[in-house]
């Protein structure tokens, strides 16, 4: 099912890519399953109030996942925007809007953050360019959360945030460009053979220097919190602690 997935994903960046020629009218779809406004959460930017538009399709397959509804783009569960911004739990039912209908719909939802968090899912399987480029003329800030598994199609000024994920069942290989362009790595972990696999892929595919390094303990368990407090002190990392999940926000 996965495979299947993707190689219609791929089709669908094939025909909706961006061209070269910035002056060509808004034409990039991007499937949205979600599109609210909180706090962010993890990373750098936490506590930062966000935009967060949550993207459908992910052929990756983390078991911890905790947005599977987000797997599978089905034409079955395409819906009209008003139906999307409607949902009262998590599904998989998604809209298919561009960056200047998403703007307005910023708009409309009496948004007031300016940081916009790309997230899925995995939205680096879609070109991003046109989306960041309406987005930042308009005064945001973008950030993508993504697996590294996919190039990156993005502006410049994105902040990117990759959360590796290595040996998950969708078989797919973090890729050195997408750790060389993180402005920030945040790997999920449960027990040391996590950071063992993080240390391997940092000397595989060594991120630039500036570059952020956090653990991120996965679904607030004991000993992993308690492991990855140890780790980031012994090595001058970062905590990420999922506070969204503490506050029971979205």
């Amino acid at each position: 099912m996965i495979t299947t997935f993707f190689a219609n994903n791929l089709r669908y960046n094939k025909t909706n890519s961006l061209p070269q020629n910035r002056t060509n009218p808004i034409t990039t779809l991007y499937p949205v399953n979600e599109l609210f406004e909180t706090i962010q959460g993890e990373g750098v930017y936490t506590g930062t109030p966000a935009i967060f538009l949550r993207l459908q399709g992910c052929p990756v397959g983390c078991p911890w996942c905790d947005t599977q509804h987000t797997w599978v783009k089905s034409a079955d569960a395409e819906v009209d925007a008003q139906t999307m911004l409607s949902k009262t739990e998590p599904s998989s039912a998604w809209a298919e809007l561009n960056a200047q209908q998403l703007l307005q719909l910023f708009t409309e939802q009496g948004f007031q953050a300016k940081h916009v968090v790309i997230t899925g899912g995995e939205p680096a399987m879609y070109d991003l360019r046109e989306l960041g480029e309406v987005l930042e003329q308009a005064g945001y800030q973008l950030q993508i959360e993504t697996s590294g598994t996919f190039a990156l199609q993005l502006t410049a000024a994105t902040w990117v945030t990759v959360s590796p994920k290595l040996d998950m069942p969708g078989g797919y290989l973090v890729r050195p460009d997408c750790m060389q362009r993180a402005n920030e790595i945040k790997h999920p972990i449960a027990m040391q053979k996590h950071i063992d696999a993080l240390d391997n892929l940092l000397q595989r595919c060594p991120p630039r220097s500036e570059a952020i390094i956090s653990l991120q303990p996965i679904s607030q368990r004991p000993r992993a919190t308690q492991l990855a407090i140890e780790t980031c002190i012994a090595r001058n990392w970062r905590l990420s602690v999922q506070l969204h999940k503490y506050l029971n926000i979205e």
